[in-house]
């Protein structure tokens, strides 16, 4: 009797001992918001007061670290997502913008350049975050926005890259007929009934939920992709929206105009503390939830949180001001700080708590630090643009020499690429200065700008011009060249894909009288050849620019590289299951000859282009 009682004792003993024993697999909760602003969430409110309310947000920045330095990989959606799935630059993965996926052409006849081909998708064979948490025991759950291809339900899906789990719904931010009518109420046949708070329904919020409490036994990932707070403008919370019509004075008729400055919206203000609400519901669950692998503790004592945005604030569509990123320049679709600069807050295990850093960090950050995190190491062969944050965030997270290259170095640079559009751009920061370079002549007779964000002489940051208002290009020529060299490098090192200029802009353009012209192609089988003349600008690079489902909804292009064989000769093989293609060739001074040449957008682009024979 006395020995049964003894084994009772030492087995209790032992399940004490594993109970007391934090599990080595934490959880990992990636919370990316879509377009929320840098000065959208109070806690990082400096200069003028924001109007919008953000307790749980600002709750969890008191847990954990808050990076008032943290940056987007891109100033649009599409491109940061694939970055903080794959882990590889915009620039080096050519998905540098939304949609992509067609051929290079001029936006108008006034514009100097045209946008350079850019992928439509993040490749389906990509090692992707969460193939490498599932090839380590974890179940990878994703709820919200995807947007990681051409159209949002086009391949790949989240299942088609390492996903156990993915609902995709837009919950209670779907679209309204009328944002001044069919507010969620109290029936209980209203799909978006009002919960005890007075919120709606959030079908993606708790499709987020859904999956924590089906897997909440196992070590999970989670990647919560809100909808919120992009547009359209609409809530249908009518009590939240009146909180801010009165806050702000507003009329809900009145549609803000576009040059409309100041956090003025009452829609914004409400989808903007509604996401607050939705996600504090998430971080709820956690903190009040046992782990049942760690009994006595919470989830939340076992789970790692990264909250940040996809791009910076939107500040407003073409009818409409949404917000205002003020003292950032820009916003959204701009490489400028107000595009890029975003919210950011860690916090999980050995994470001190109420720490604000201002070491810069960025999204490519997120897939080596969440390896690091979870104990793994980085796949083999496996290219990964960001840096292990993890060092810094459990040892100080105010040390920026922390934050390691490869070579042991530390880090003090980052690039944005961004060829597209009226931005046309693409900037790097080193330290605390950022040089910005314009593509289009035309639009910015000073290509290079040169800004001084902060001033770190004395070993203190102290802000000078994050504002980037003042630019020193002229002042400091030396340095303005030495960082556009190294934009030159790290464009090069990636193949980034540049803009190419217009050799049809309307307007005079240096050297636009010597480009190449193409004289005939001709197809024999896979095998096509090019003859083209120059006319005093050597060709330097062709390209073929192709697609496999010609005249179709989603009719993608791609992009390959054809021969230089000379004496102003072209060969390339078309891939397998090409319908239709373009030649492009680049000239000596960047000037970019479509063959056949697209005049207008309007025309779909195979009807332009060549068309395989058999």
């Amino acid at each position: 009797m006395m020995l049964k009682r003894s084994i009772l004792i030492l087995l209790a003993a032992v399940s004490t001992s594993v109970a007391s024993t934090r599990p080595a697999q934490p959880n990992i909760l990636l919370l990316l918001t879509d377009d929320l602003g840098w000065q959208d969430v109070k806690c990082y409110d400096i200069d003028e007061p924001s109007p919008y309310e953000t307790p749980n947000i600002d709750a969890l920045a008191k847990k954990g670290v808050m990076f008032w330095q943290g940056y987007s990989p891109a100033p649009t959606c599409a491109p940061s997502r694939c970055a903080i799935m794959s882990g590889n630059h915009p620039a080096r993965a050519h998905k540098t913008h939304v949609v992509g996926g067609h051929p290079p052409y001029a936006l108008n006849k006034n514009r100097a350049t045209m946008d350079p081909w850019y992928s439509g998708r993040m490749p389906a064979d990509e090692f992707t975050l969460a193939r490498a948490l599932k090839q380590e025991g974890y179940v990878t759950g994703h709820s919200g926005k995807w947007h990681i291809a051409i159209d949002h339900h086009a391949f790949p899906q989240p299942e088609d890259v390492g996903f156990d789990y993915t609902r995709s719904s837009r919950g209670a931010h779907s679209g309204m007929k009328n944002r001044l009518s069919g507010f969620a109420t109290d029936a209980a046949d209203d799909p978006f009934r009002l919960d005890e708070n007075g919120f709606p329904f959030h079908q993606t919020n708790d499709d987020a939920l859904t999956f924590i409490k089906e897997n909440k036994d196992k070590p999970f990932f989670l990647y919560y992709a809100t909808w919120l707070v992009h547009s359209p403008m609409v809530t249908r919370n009518e009590a939240l929206l009146q909180k801010y019509v009165d806050k702000m004075g507003a009329d809900p008729e009145h549609v803000l105009k576009r040059e409309d400055a100041g956090q003025l919206n009452p829609f914004y203000g409400a989808m903007v503390e509604s996401l607050d609400y939705y996600v504090g519901q998430v971080f709820k669950y956690l903190e009040t939830t046992e782990d049942p692998r760690w009994p006595g503790h919470m989830l939340s004592e076992n789970t790692f949180i990264i909250f940040t945005s996809d791009n910076g604030g939107m500040e407003g569509g073409p009818k409409e001001r949404y917000t205002d990123n003020n003292p950032l320049d820009r916003g959204k679709i701009s490489a400028k700080e107000g595009g890029t600069r975003v919210p950011l807050i860690i916090v999980g295990p050995n994470i001190p708590a109420g720490v604000q850093t201002d070491v810069m960090a960025n999204g490519l950050d997120f897939y080596p630090t969440i390896l690091s995190m979870v104990g793994a190491e980085k796949p083999e062969g496996k290219n990964l643009d960001g840096l292990d944050l993890l060092p810094l965030l459990t040892q100080d997270p105010t040390d920026p020499t922390l934050v390691k290259e490869a070579d042991g170095s530390v880090r003090d640079t980052m690039m944005w690429h961004f060829p597209h559009g009226y931005a046309m751009e693409s900037t790097v920061r080193v330290g605390d200065y950022k040089l910005i370079r314009k593509y289009d002549a035309l639009l910015n007779p000073e290509p290079l700008e040169l800004y001084r964000l902060y001033d770190s002489s004395n070993g203190s940051q102290e802000r000078v011009d994050i504002e980037e208002a003042k630019s020193l290009a002229k002042a400091m020529p030396e340095k303005t060249q030495e960082m556009n060299r190294l934009l030159t490098g790290m464009l090069t090192e990636m193949d980034a894909s540049l803009p190419g200029k217009n050799p049809n802009c309307a307007q005079a353009l240096p050297n636009k009288d010597r480009v190449p012209v193409v004289l005939e192609t001709k197809q024999q089988g896979a095998m096509v050849g090019v003859r083209y003349e120059e006319h005093g600008a050597k060709v330097i690079r062709a390209d073929l620019i192709y697609t496999l489902n010609g005249a179709q909804k989603y009719e993608e292009w791609f992009r390959a590289p054809a021969e230089l064989i000379g004496n102003g000769k072209v060969l390339v093989q078309l891939p397998e299951g090409t319908t239709h293609y373009f030649i492009n060739l680049t000239d000596e001074n960047g000037f970019l000859i479509s063959y056949p040449e697209i005049t207008s957008r309007k025309t779909p682009f195979d009807q332009v282009a060549l068309t395989v024979t058999k």
